[in-house]
């Protein structure tokens, strides 16, 4: 084995339920505690010469990853903060396994925190914890990762900005495709949540630990409104968590020096990535994601295995459409179980972090079955930015990652067009009441162009969700 390849040898995970949560850097500091920990070897800490943070909404600091090491005594050579995105811990994760294998650091550790359950508590408080404005740390010796983008002019001045009105439409517009109807795509999507939170009741870090029945997803009730039609409240990510994860890194030799045991060595085998075009009037089927196939396709590939050669698997899970399209994509049935965390929902969804458990998590599973081969996709912003890693307790060269990049179809868009054209998709959000507020609608022109619309008449928008007008002529504007 090359002396440089790279190892996962640690994993730590918190999820803090008992009160508010102190700072995000301590909450963080934690996690990388039980992650050196977690290694079982000598003096790892001391040994860290980088740390590497996930952007977070919660930690306020110009370089939060030397606040962290400064709360954990430690004075690395290098930090690094990520640029947003969901896709960030995977990209990072893989960043750093190569710098690892061209001799550019030895021990690091990646992580990321959010702590906005807290965050939340205080402003229903007209309050702001104390840690709220962060300190001056000035800047990170490096920030990884390209911006990212998230709606265009048109999409803006409309309001079509939060994940919780697109992945709606998503969701409508795979169920137009597999033609279905509502009721029998509400049912496969509360299957597959239910088989989601039964793993969620089993892991020790979820946000709600217990396995709900699909009756019960699917079902109105005072805690499990409508948020944007057809998704209820608990088939959406929460963010509402106080979490933390970490992962340590290193080479094969340095993981050697400090008696770290093999039996906890893990490696990345190969990891890909592919973006969509950043803006979704522009996607040529909501209901599909090409980026995803190839990224997949790759990382297999560098891996040198197959996609029924993966035993276990964690997709991007902050909607059901994120999964089910990620699943068409990557080639997996949705009746095996396509997570280890138990998803956004039910395990938690701190913001750009959630790939951290879902690698933490990933870690301790490939390491009871060391034959094993373990998936982890993650997502940035709007099914835009896509990062696999395939992983596994058996040896590799080393981290392969590939740029899958390439032409992938686009659409265009024809905000100002009036005239016939087919119903897409559509959403319905409703307000704390339940009741139909305002819609999103997406149709095709005769020309093959796309166009994006609002309403804000509540009537029209619960007459949308009433007659369900998904592949049905419409005369625009609304």
């Amino acid at each position: 084995m090359d002396p440089r390849t790279p190892v996962l040898v640690g994993a730590g995970q918190v999820n803090h339920t008992d009160g508010d949560a102190p700072s995000p850097v301590s909450v963080l500091a934690d996690a990388v505690r039980r992650a050196v920990a977690d290694t079982a070897g000598a003096n790892v800490l001391r040994a860290v010469d980088s740390v590497r943070v996930v952007q977070s909404l919660s930690l306020r600091h110009g370089d939060p990853a030397r606040a962290v090491a400064r709360e954990l005594g430690i004075d690395p050579g290098t930090t690094v903060l990520t640029t947003a995105g969901g896709n960030m811990p995977q990209a990072l994760v893989a960043h750093t396994a190569g710098e690892i294998l061209a001799g550019r650091v030895d021990l690091a550790v990646c992580g990321g925190v959010e702590c906005w359950r807290t965050l939340n508590r205080h402003r229903k408080r007209d309050e702001r914890p104390r840690w709220a404005d962060g300190d001056d740390t000035g800047s990170p010796s490096e920030v990884f990762g390209p911006e990212l983008k998230m709606g265009n002019d048109h999409e803006a001045a409309i309001g079509l900005r939060m994940p919780v009105n697109i992945y709606p439409l998503f969701e409508t517009a795979l169920r137009g495709r597999l033609g279905s109807t509502p009721d029998e795509h509400l049912r496969r999507v509360a299957e597959l949540w239910a088989r989601f939170s039964a793993v969620a009741a089993t892991n020790p870090y979820a946000a709600i630990p217990r396995a709900w029945t699909a009756d019960e997803i699917a079902s109105a009730g005072t805690s499990n409104r409508f948020i944007s039609y057809p998704y209820r409240k608990v088939m959406n990510s929460n963010n509402d968590v106080d979490q933390a994860a970490a992962v340590v890194l290193c080479s094969a030799e340095r993981a050697t020096a400090l008696g770290i045991p093999r039996d906890r060595w893990v490696f990345l085998h190969g990891a890909a990535r592919a973006h969509e075009t950043p803006y979704v009037s522009n996607r040529f089927d909501l209901s599909r994601c090409p980026p995803i196939a190839a990224a997949g396709e790759a990382a297999l590939k560098r891996a040198g295995v197959g996609v029924d050669d993966i035993a276990h698997v964690d997709l991007y899970s902050c909607f059901p459409s994120a999964v089910q399209i990620a699943a068409e994509e990557l080639g997996f049935t949705l009746d095996r179980q396509l997570t280890v965390t138990g998803g956004l929902t039910f395990a938690g969804g701190p913001w750009n972090d959630y790939v951290t458990h879902s690698l933490a998590t990933m870690i301790d599973v490939l390491r009871g079955d060391p034959d094993a081969y373990g998936l982890v996709s993650a997502n940035g912003g709007i099914l835009t930015k896509h990062d696999i890693g395939v992983y596994s307790c058996r040896p590799a060269e080393g981290p392969r990652a590939v740029d899958a990049q390439r032409d992938f179809p686009t659409r265009d868009d024809d905000p100002s067009y009036t005239g016939p054209a087919t119903v897409e998709s559509y959403t319905v959000a409703h307000d704390r009441d339940d009741r139909p507020s305002y819609a999103f609608l997406t149709a095709l022109t005769p020309a093959g162009t796309r166009v994006v619309t609002r309403t804000d008449d509540p009537r029209l928008a619960a007459d949308l969700e009433a007659s369900d007008p998904l592949g049905q002529p419409i005369t625009l504007p609304l």
